[in-house]
């Protein structure tokens, strides 16, 4: 009624990218600025989700934007995309090369390291490919908030490969994927989780981020979730999750983040953490009070 274009997208796929672009006008000409997200442009889930995302104006990752609205509206066939990675072409292979080029570097002595963070890992060819390069001596660390079929710590087979989950406050929805690189790291968001639906049978994006502020901040997320140690669980041999026992301070990732995004928002509001007292264990920092 107001005049938009409403477009159902491809028949068979289920569009599950976060794709928002913008073309202006500008005194210097036209600029497009495109938005990508790991979560949903909905207001419900966005109070009860956490997710990433990144607004930019970069040519190159602009233009391929632009080409995948033009294939999901029936004006072109799949694009051959410079800086993105798109389900349900290229997507799969990608995280298969990437896994493939750690275990290389590993097996040469180089830096090899993997973290992703995911909602679910149950690809069996990824997983393979993961046991494949801790044999070769990856380092690698995983995030998996539901299903996963990977087995940690399997002698001879998972050694290199710790598996924690984290259920707290907030959905864990973000996707994060990092390659060490033999010291040249690489560090991608992505609305997918490595599952077949999402690499064969969903419209899905993977994007890298490439500025050195916003590397340095994404290090800190994967940082602070990988010290949690009071929502953190983690698979043992047995294939149960055992809650992390504090080391020292006790972490709540999530309750870091709101109190961090709380004084940024709010500078002149003093922030005060809500503390949580456990049975026979140190007070734990939970979240924060909310200004009036």
């Amino acid at each position: 009624e107001a005049g938009a274009h409403v477009v159902y997208g491809i028949v068979g796929l289920k569009t599950h990218a976060k794709m928002a672009l913008v073309v202006r006008k500008e005194e210097d000409g036209i600029r497009r600025y495109l938005h990508l997200g790991t979560g949903n442009y909905h207001p419900s889930t966005a109070r009860l989700y956490t997710d990433l995302g990144l607004l930019t104006c970069d040519p190159v990752i602009t233009n391929d934007g632009a080409e995948l609205f033009n294939w999901l509206t029936g004006v072109s066939v799949f694009p051959e995309l410079a800086k993105l990675r798109a389900a349900p072409k290229k997507l799969h292979e990608f995280v298969l090369d990437m896994i493939e080029r750690e275990t290389d570097h590993a097996k040469t002595g180089k830096p090899a390291a993997i973290f992703a963070k995911l909602n679910s890992l149950v690809d069996t060819e990824v997983i393979e490919a993961l046991y494949q390069a801790s044999q070769a001596g990856v380092k690698i660390r995983l995030l998996v908030r539901g299903m996963c079929c990977l087995r940690a710590h399997v002698p001879g087979v998972s050694e290199n490969i710790t598996l924690r989950s984290i259920v707290g406050r907030f959905l864990e929805h973000s996707r994060i994927y990092r390659f060490e690189n033999a010291g040249q790291p690489e560090l991608y968001l992505a609305s997918a989780d490595w599952m077949p639906r999402n690499f064969f049978r969903r419209v899905e994006t993977c994007f890298p981020i490439e500025d050195p502020d916003h590397r340095t901040y994404l290090d800190e997320v994967i940082s602070t979730c990988w010290s949690d140690n009071v929502k953190a669980r983690e698979q043992n041999s047995e294939l149960t999750y055992a809650k992390r026992h504090p080391d020292g301070q006790p972490v709540d990732s999530q309750a870091l983040f709101l109190e961090r995004l709380t004084k940024r928002k709010r500078p002149e509001i003093e922030v005060k953490p809500v503390i949580v007292k456990q049975p026979g264990k140190k007070e734990v920092r939970g979240g924060v009070d909310q200004p009036a």
